[in-house]
C-alpha cells in the first residue's frame, strides 16, 4: 500500500516551527502489528496554506491508495482543506469524516469546530486530519485498521 501524508502549514513550511503530525502519523503507522500497513510505502510532504498548491500536491500524489492531510481542517481564514478535498474527489465518504469527528468529540469539544472531510478519486482514498499531535495520534489508530479494507474496496476487492 502506498500512502502520502501531506501537512498543510504556513509556519511549519517556512520553518516557524518544525511539524510533529506528519510525523506522528507515520510514526504510528509504521509500528502497526498489520504486515501490510508496517510494511507500506509512506511519501511526506509539507506544504505551505495554498489550495492550487494543495490540488496540486494531490495531482502528484494520485499514484497512491491513501492520501491522509493534517492542517487546515478548521474554521480559521486559513483553513480551505475540505474544500479542496472536496473539488478533487470524485466521490465523498462522508462517514469517515463523522466517525472520525465522533471519536474526537470524547476527547476534546473542539472536535465540533473541525471540517475535515474524506473522498475518493480514482483508486485514491483522501482523508483529513486536524494540524494537532493530539488529534493525529487519535485519528491515526482511529482510521488505521479500515485502511487495508478501504483499499481493497476501491479496487474491487472488498465484496
Amino acid at each position: 500500500m502506498k500512502v502520502a501524508v501531506i501537512t498543510i502549514s504556513d509556519r511549519a513550511y517556512a520553518g516557524v516551527y518544525e511539524d510533529r503530525s506528519g510525523p506522528e502519523i507515520v510514526r504510528i503507522l509504521r509500528e502497526l502489528p498489520d504486515d501490510d500497513l508496517s510494511s507500506m510505502e509512506i511519501y511526506t510532504t509539507v506544504i505551505p496554506d495554498d489550495p492550487k498548491l494543495l490540488s496540486e500536491t494531490f495531482d502528484s500524489h494520485s499514484m497512491c491508495d491513501v492520501i491522509i492531510t493534517t492542517g487546515g481542517t478548521g474554521i480559521g481564514p486559513r483553513d480551505f482543506t475540505p474544500e479542496i478535498t472536496n473539488q478533487w474527489c470524485e466521490k465523498m465518504v462522508p462517514g469517515i469524516a463523522e466517525a472520525l469527528r465522533a471519536m474526537s468529540l470524547r476527547e476534546t469539544m473542539s472536535a465540533m469546530l473541525s471540517r475535515g472531510s474524506a473522498g475518493i478519486r480514482g483508486k485514491t482514498l483522501v482523508v483529513n486530519f486536524p494540524g494537532s499531535v493530539k488529534a493525529v495520534k487519535s485519528c491515526t489508530r482511529f482510521l488505521a485498521p479500515q485502511l487495508r479494507h478501504a483499499v481493497k474496496m476501491m479496487h474491487g476487492e472488498g465484496h
